[in-house]
């Protein structure tokens, strides 16, 4: 009986593998060069950034042409969207509100945009990808960009130089009391780069990483019949579990094998895992939905 219990849940997982097909287009090779932050640390001097609220909205890079997603794949916007954007790249993020990051993945990702949807949508940017100058003298230049414009959705995000640590960590503590996900630090005399570096910092009670759904572990008791916890692999080859956080209906039908999604933790164990991972979402710029409009 037990054998034929293992033989079960074998047949389960292979067909939950096969089952897991995403209706996604393919995104570009080819990924746009962005600025990635780190982690800020308690002994650095603040006063030398200026600081902004950490968005949980969707990272959008606009060439001066065309609105793409972090990793490459055209965002699918309504033309009146970008049509009066400035003729020079932005960095930013689509954002809807705090706490609606769902609404709005379902809003940016839909290949037939919904104009009623995306009157919902703004455009904040934080950068100005290869413009000369640190980055103060970069805001001032966003602004007059902004302002130029004239597109209601199109806005700078709020800029405000750090005194010190006190006053830095009060204003984590209102934005999160409010809803928000943290604060980003971005050195006032830095030029623009791109790549992971210390001249952008993010300040948030918690991590979040990515990894790449490699299997499946069936479910117990209630979840019986349904996905237990995703079996993930790190960057560098490490393997560990993640449950928690999944609703019922990605237990149902959770996202393919090889899709990479972003999980949150508390801290590394000594081994260098997660502790205490909980599923995020998928990655915000790895997939656009191909499903008609609901």
């Amino acid at each position: 009986m037990a054998g034929l219990k293992r033989s079960v849940s074998g047949l389960w997982l292979v067909l939950l593998a096969l089952a897991s097909h995403p209706l996604w287009a393919d995104a570009p090779a080819t990924a746009p060069a962005m600025l990635l932050a780190e982690v800020y640390e308690a002994n650095i001097d603040v006063t030398q950034y200026w600081v902004s609220e950490k968005f949980d909205g969707v990272r959008a890079q606009w060439d001066g042409h065309t609105l793409r997603f972090r990793g490459g794949g055209v965002v699918p916007a309504p033309i009146w969207f970008t049509k009066n954007f400035p003729a020079v790249p932005l960095d930013g993020e689509l954002w809807i509100g705090r706490a609606q990051f769902d609404l709005l993945s379902g809003t940016v990702r839909r290949i037939e945009p919904v104009d009623a949807e995306w009157r919902q949508v703004r455009y904040l940017i934080f950068e100005l990808p290869d413009a000369a100058g640190d980055f103060s003298s970069r805001i001032q230049q966003m602004r007059a960009l902004v302002t130029q414009a004239a597109v209601p959705w199109l806005q700078l995000v709020e800029q405000t130089r750090a005194v010190n640590r006190a006053v830095l960590m009060q204003r984590q503590d209102t934005v999160m009391r409010a809803g928000g996900e943290g604060l980003m630090l971005h050195r006032a005399d830095a030029p623009y780069v791109t790549g992971r570096s210390n001249v952008l910092l993010k300040l948030k009670p918690w991590q979040d990483a990515e990894a790449v759904i490699v299997g499946y572990t069936p479910g117990k008791g209630k979840y019986d019949g349904m996905t237990g916890a995703l079996i993930m692999e790190m960057p560098d080859g490490k393997r560990f579990q993640v449950g928690s956080g999944l609703s019922d209906a990605l237990r149902r039908q959770p996202p393919p094998l090889g899709t990479r999604i972003t999980y949150r933790y508390q801290q590394l164990t000594k081994n260098g895992l997660p502790r205490f991972a909980r599923y995020l979402r998928i990655r915000e710029d790895a997939q656009v939905s191909t499903q008609p409009d609901q």
